[in-house]
């Protein structure tokens, strides 16, 4: 198997390493990184959930960005062309993982466009005083939702500009190439980091914020033998590193000559992590503060879109004159944090079709239209339920199934000690034969448990409380926007196999 040959001129790349690897770090550090880990360390044993979280990031956290970062710089291509490059059968295991990413931006970038607007709000609390008009302005006045999850209900125009401003500023930063890209997120990385250590420092001065922290890190070691709480440690590092969405393939392909690989990729999957451990602090503080302000559990309303829209503007509306800036500060914080993740997605859908021979301006435009026009059924009335129920499907069942895909690729058709060895010769710190057996044994084994066990409530799924109302969505509907979804992902990524059998 041989390398691709291609003049470092032709491909556009990082200006060094700076800023490839603060734009993987933007990749990975998401809204997930706020409003999931921290629900999920306090509901599987709080600080005792860090062991198995951790021996997540070093048996199969790190070792698959590795080899994403190994991949994308062997080949210089996108996920696609680098499958292709495997086998040229296995092109589609590429298009599969990048048009999955595309799938989560079309909801992510809604979710966006909501923090852009209710930034907007944090300047005179628009959503209200009390728990009671919070929750209610965010459901009825904000996103005036339906019924049900059958019923599409009204459109919303305030969240549709909401929705096309983001898809500017993803165009304006993506349409001339990761130079621009690595300029902006010397800015887009840090910014969110720092609005967290503020958010951290008001939090803790806050009463009762100590006692959401101690709620957040009591260890219950009872837990550790959960295998539970081992399947939610590994689900959450395979979610939070941005795998198998052919983003770290596509950014380590635009990597220069004699660059890192396996220092990058620790570097990477540790600032990351790490960052979900400090913002579960700077949640739990909040959440502590509003017990004690409003008597509301610490637990509840501690992940999701209850968190950042219904939990934090409560604890908000209880800051009296600094209500409006730490509002502005939270929100902003959402709204960097997303914006690195979402314009990853795209630029690994653009690097597929560079490789095909598409101008990269071309490609950026051709995927922003069709971005925004997927997003059109995400500002109706139906948006919250079906956010769900997608969301569900494609980063809990789609992601993990992808991840399993690329590993067996690895382990069994391309062989792991091959990529190993190109990996080693690329970087300071070496990597064993133990690799080779956590891409071949252990990170299958546990990605098929993983979807076995998510699979088991077959049809069963049950849409997130609101105001008197949680829902059962009909099987009819799981299946077509669950399982038929992903179907359907599936037979485009064979069409493009077949449709582009020969590269450029």
């Amino acid at each position: 198997m041989e390398e691709v040959e291609v003049a470092e001129e032709e491909r556009d790349h990082w200006s060094g390493r700076l800023p490839f690897i603060l734009a993987a770090m933007g990749s990975a550090i998401g809204l997930g990184n706020v409003w999931r880990f921290p629900y999920i360390a306090y509901e599987n044993g709080g600080g005792a959930f860090l062991i198995p979280y951790f021996i997540a990031l070093l048996t199969t956290g790190i070792p698959l960005m590795a080899l994403e970062f190994g991949l994308g710089y062997k080949f210089l291509s996108g996920a696609p062309k680098a499958f292709s490059m495997v086998d040229r059968r296995l092109a589609w295991v590429g298009w599969l993982s990048i048009f999955l990413g595309f799938l989560i931006l079309s909801f992510y970038t809604v979710i966006m466009a909501w923090a852009l607007i209710y930034m907007f709000f944090s300047f005179d609390s628009s959503w209200g005083s009390t728990p009671h008009e919070i929750e209610g302005f965010f459901f009825n006045d904000f996103l005036n939702i339906s019924s049900g999850p059958t019923v599409i209900g009204g459109f919303q125009p305030m969240i549709f500009v909401g929705l096309i401003v983001i898809w500017i500023c993803i165009y304006l930063i993506l349409n001339k190439g990761v130079q621009r890209v690595g300029k902006v997120v010397l800015i887009t990385v840090p910014l969110p980091i720092i609005l967290l250590i503020i958010l951290f420092i008001r939090g803790i001065t806050l009463p009762g914020a100590m006692d959401g922290i101690e709620y957040y890190l009591t260890p219950d070691s009872s837990k550790l033998g959960d295998a539970n709480v081992w399947l939610a440690a590994y689900g959450q590092i395979f979610f939070t590193l941005s795998l198998a969405q052919g983003v770290m393939i596509a950014y380590a392909s635009y990597l220069p000559k004699k660059s890192e690989i396996m220092n990058n990729a620790t570097i990477i999957s540790l600032a990351n992590c790490g960052t979900s451990f400090f913002a579960g602090l700077v949640v739990f503080s909040i959440l502590g503060f509003v017990q004690h302000e409003t008597g509301q559990p610490i637990g509840s309303g501690a992940s999701g879109p209850h968190l950042a829209f219904i939990t934090y503007p409560i604890a908000i509306s209880q800051m009296g004159g600094a209500s409006a800036l730490f509002g502005v500060i939270f929100f902003l914080m959402l709204l960097t944090l997303g914006i690195d993740s979402a314009f990853s997605m795209v630029e690994a859908l653009t690097a597929g079709l560079e490789d095909l021979g598409w101008e990269h301006e071309k490609a950026v435009r051709f995927f922003v239209i069709i971005g925004l026009s997927i997003g059109l059924l995400f500002v109706t009335s139906v948006s919250f339920w079906l956010i769900h129920l997608i969301d569900h499907f494609a980063v809990g069942i789609g992601i993990v199934i992808v991840g399993l895909i690329e590993v067996l690729v690895i382990g069994y058709v391309m062989k792991p000690e091959e990529l190993r060895e190109f990996i080693n010769e690329h970087s300071e710190v070496k990597i064993g034969y133990w690799w080779d057996a956590m891409i071949r044994y252990v990170t299958p084994i546990i990605l098929i448990f993983i979807i076995v066990w998510t699979l088991k409530d077959g049809f069963e799924f049950t849409g997130e409380s609101v105001p008197n109302n949680v829902v059962e969505y009909p099987p009819w509907l799981v299946f077509a926007g669950g399982y038929g979804l992903i179907f359907v992902l599936v037979i485009a990524a064979l069409y493009m196999q077949r449709r582009f059998t020969e590269w450029h």
